[in-house]
């Protein structure tokens, strides 16, 4: 890298001695301590999310892409830092989740190219490769935006282009940080909405605590859980399930309220002993903490947690156990249309059982779980239509934060695959309808496609915090609706969130009503809603459906 650049062995005893110069084993090791700490910041990133929904998951869609990144050369001798890159590449790709993760392997797929099959790389090709980075990730977004993950590479570019000619040294690895540090902090002036939301942007945010991590470790400093602490509101835990690892066995939350001031930075150094995926929240002087931990340690944090002040609440969950049975839940009654040779086949993201059932009453031949908080990889999507006997497809996202993710699936493959940019699951449905297997794949995407603005989409969660975006204030707690992805309303029970979501919405020049029930929102309750929706539309046609979405009490298609 440069002169005065050391780099210290990892804890398994690898070492970098090069000093001018960085080798494959050297890049290696470099990913292998941005993802530690980008895991330790998780949660962190999460956080960052614009809506006050349920749904923050661009800390775990950009480590689940570098983890799938560093699983390509994990086992690698290779020092040829070229292949490295390309592996490494390769790998983002398709374990590239979300829109974060898909502009996070764009960035690497440039970094790979400008470093095409060269030995090692000095300060002048680092800065090259940070160039075509940023350009390779530019052109994989349609339409960017300003004030998101791609800003920041745009400014980590720039940072770097300011050496060139110059010994690539400690202090000029220090200074791109620093700037990708005070572009993340820049987002919400160049994004009015984050301004707005009171946060920076989450992909940039991750992407600085990547090359954060890097610098850390080349200086010697630590890179294990970091004591951050999150509202109770804003944890996240059903998302963990896409992270068990071997020998995470049991998950185990812990609500207590502590003795004494609580030493966050002990806490963790002491719960990252007995296990991994550690989250602390904190609200009125309650404590939460979650762990996944080995069968022989299941009762290990609950003990530790005694000592230190009163256990008011205590959980544990076999995660083998619960895998399975959500296997066995989505894999349930399900019977997907038969393809024949040569047809069309349909591909939907479902982030419900029920919702999987009604798409596979309408024709889709496979079905990919995912949704908010869960975004398939494009490794996934790919191997849902990659062994059907067609070589035309057309897949229905049903996401905004999954599309790229499809498009990449599509440029990956020789089929013949058109990707219809449904950001919602009302939007899937509705271009279903048009849906024919004989027909001509280009003429069927572009009725598929104009089906979309046939339908509205409303959506009702709960807010994980209080904030005031597009004139709408919103206290923590309370019930929101969400008009075509677009804050609308905030109150205090579901049924007053929705009949303003439905006046919004100009339903009554419209002539049908569908709900799509969650998880965890009962048949009887949604009966007892659509009686008071009837009361005051009685001329719409009014349906009723098991979507079995999480988070999401309620998704209405308005037609």
């Amino acid at each position: 890298m440069g002169a005065d650049v050391q780099f210290p062995a990892m804890t398994d005893g690898r070492e970098i001695i090069k000093k001018t110069t960085l080798d494959g084993q050297g890049l290696k090791i470099l990913v292998e301590a941005g993802l530690t700490w980008l895991k330790a910041n998780q949660q962190l990133v999460n956080s960052l999310n614009v809506f006050p929904v349920p749904d923050g998951d661009t800390g775990t869609n950009m480590v689940l892409t570098m983890q799938a990144a560093y699983g390509e050369i994990v086992q690698s001798n290779e020092s040829n830092i070229g292949k490295v890159a390309h592996a490494i590449a390769h790998g983002a790709l398709m374990g590239a989740r979300g829109n974060s993760g898909v502009i996070l392997s764009q960035l690497w797929r440039g970094f790979a190219r400008a470093l095409d099959n060269l030995p090692e790389m000095n300060g002048e090709t680092l800065i090259t490769a940070l160039t075509e980075s940023k350009n390779t990730a530019y052109k994989g977004v349609v339409r960017p935006v300003e004030g998101t993950i791609l800003t920041v590479a745009k400014d980590i570019a720039a940072a770097a282009d300011k050496f060139r000619g110059k010994d690539f040294t400690l202090d000029v690895l220090e200074a791109i940080v620093e700037e990708a540090d005070r572009s993340v902090e820049n987002t919400p002036n160049l994004l009015p909405i984050l301004k707005q939301a009171g946060v920076v942007d989450s992909g940039g945010k991750g992407l600085f605590i990547i090359l954060e991590g890097m610098l850390r470790f080349i200086k010697g400093m630590p890179l294990e859980s970091t004591a951050v602490v999150q509202p109770l509101s804003q944890m996240e835990l059903d998302g963990a399930m896409e992270e068990v690892e071997p020998g995470q066995d049991y998950e185990v939350v812990v609500d207590f309220r502590p003795n004494n001031n609580l030493d966050l930075e002990k806490f963790y150094s002491d719960l990252s002993e007995m296990g991994t995926s550690i989250q602390v929240g904190e609200g009125d002087g309650m404590y939460r903490m979650h762990i996944h931990v080995p069968t022989d340690k299941r009762y290990e944090p609950i003990e530790y947690t005694m000592e230190l002040g009163t256990v008011t609440k205590v959980a544990i969950e076999n995660l083998l156990a619960q895998m399975e049975d959500q296997k066995g839940k989505s894999d349930e009654k399900i019977n997907f249309t038969p393809i024949e040779p040569g047809q069309i086949a349909v591909i939907a993201v479902s982030p419900g059982a029920g919702l999987s059932r009604i798409f596979a009453s309408l024709g889709v031949a496979a079905v990919v779980e995912g949704g908010q908080t869960m975004n398939p990889s494009t490794e996934e999507i790919i191997h849902s239509f990659e062994n059907l006997p067609t070589d035309r497809v057309i897949l229905l996202p049903n996401n905004k934060n999954i599309i790229l993710a499809a498009q990449n699936a599509a440029q990956m493959t020789v089929k013949k695959v058109a990707v219809i940019p449904t950001k919602t699951i009302p939007q899937g449905l509705n271009a279903m309808l048009r849906h024919d297997p004989d027909g001509d794949l280009a003429e069927l995407a572009r009725e598929m496609e104009s089906a979309i603005s046939e339908v509205e989409t409303g959506e009702i969660t709960i807010a994980t915090r209080s904030v005031e975006i597009n004139d709408v204030a919103v206290q923590q707690g309370e019930v929101i609706a969400l008009l075509n992805g677009t804050l609308v309303a905030s109150a205090k029970d579901i049924q007053s969130a929705c009949m303003e979501l439905l006046e919004k919405a100009d339903t009554a020049d419209r002539e049908r009503i569908t709900l799509f029930y969650g998880e965890n929102y009962s048949r009887q309750e949604v009966n007892k809603l659509s009686d008071e929706i009837r009361k005051v539309y009685p001329r719409h046609e009014i349906e009723l459906h098991e979507g079995g979405q999480p988070h999401y009490q309620l998704i209405l298609s308005i037609e």
